[in-house]
């Protein structure tokens, strides 16, 4: 496992994240004793970052990997988010985050997180997202309760706008460095070495598009970026390859992305992931993969408030 500095914390993250929301059987069901082994699989492998959120499976998430660290919080470190909740409730309040911090941290059976996120700020009002949610988060982090702070959401060219008016230490992209997409070179790397956060890439295998098991019928994506996932897995098992190690491996390798957060919830998974990482992966099937998915590339869908959901040079949507 590699490690690199997550912005300007003190955080040396493994490159390879556990993304804990497949914990909350978001998914499919996974059994709690199966989601604690995956866990302790991760941190005996060297994964040392844990990104979970009451949002996932409505708090079960949260719960599950409370009891899968417990004794083993000094081994890690822990994100969890605020502001999204179960059954599509968004409340991006002061006094929210403020109650939301409490909630998780006794689901998460610890004193304080290493990380808080805003989650998914395009569905808040952009004004209470900077004028309250990011606030109370870095009350939060003063009073101790997360030792840094940050935000999260898809349209990227928001979180480059959010990101130039607040000073946080983390933004967490997702879908926007991966096989169909890498838009997130565009703005956001850019702004981030410049203005020292951390830069985190989540869903590197977008909803299972770029793997081998069934899309689930929720997965947003125009038609055409779904129908490309059959000829992608032809194309990798021409080298005895499977799609999801090969996306993964892509993923990982970004210079200046301090991690990628994968979902896991079963120790096959963890450890399939870990060895995605070290697989060699022929220049000639980067080029092929390159060409079949250039008429597809960078078709991301729409998400959040239309306000704030900035368009594309060619006036489509984020």
């Amino acid at each position: 496992m590699q490690y690199r500095q997550l912005g300007n914390t003190d955080l040396i993250v493994s490159q390879l994240s556990f993304g804990a929301s497949p914990l909350g059987n978001v998914f499919n069901d996974v059994s709690e004793d199966e989601s604690i082994r995956s866990v302790h699989t991760a941190i005996d492998q060297g994964i040392n970052f844990f990104d979970v959120a009451p949002f996932y499976g409505d708090t079960l998430a949260e719960t599950r990997l409370g009891k899968a660290l417990k004794n083993k919080r000094n081994s890690v470190f822990l994100a969890t988010k605020c502001c999204r909740y179960g059954n599509g409730v968004f409340d991006f309040s002061y006094n929210r985050v403020l109650q939301s911090i409490d909630e998780s941290l006794e689901r998460l059976q610890v004193d304080y997180v290493d990380l808080l996120t805003v989650h998914d700020i395009e569905f808040g009002d952009r004004e209470q997202v900077l004028n309250e949610a990011i606030p109370a988060a870095l009350k939060v982090k003063a009073m101790g309760k997360a030792r840094y702070v940050g935000f999260s959401g898809l349209p990227v060219r928001y979180l480059a706008q959010i990101a130039r008016q607040v000073e946080v230490d983390t933004v967490l992209s997702w879908g926007h460095y991966t096989l169909l997409e890498d838009e997130i070179n565009d703005e956001l790397v850019p702004l981030s070495i410049e203005k020292g956060f951390g830069l985190m890439n989540a869903a590197p295998l977008m909803q299972r598009i770029l793997s081998d098991a069934p899309i689930p019928p929720w997965q947003s994506s125009p038609p055409a970026v779904k129908a490309i996932q059959p000829k992608l897995i032809a194309l990798c098992r021409e080298y005895d390859l499977a799609l999801s190690d090969v996306a993964l491996n892509y993923a990982v390798r970004h210079p200046v992305i301090a991690t990628t957060i994968v979902g896991m919830s079963e120790q096959y998974q963890v450890e399939q992931n870990l060895r995605a990482m070290d697989i060699l992966v022929p220049d000639e099937l980067w080029q092929r993969i390159e060409t079949l998915v250039a008429p597809v590339k960078n078709q991301m869908w729409f998400e959040g408030k239309p306000e704030n959901n900035i368009p594309k040079s060619n006036g489509q949507h984020e």
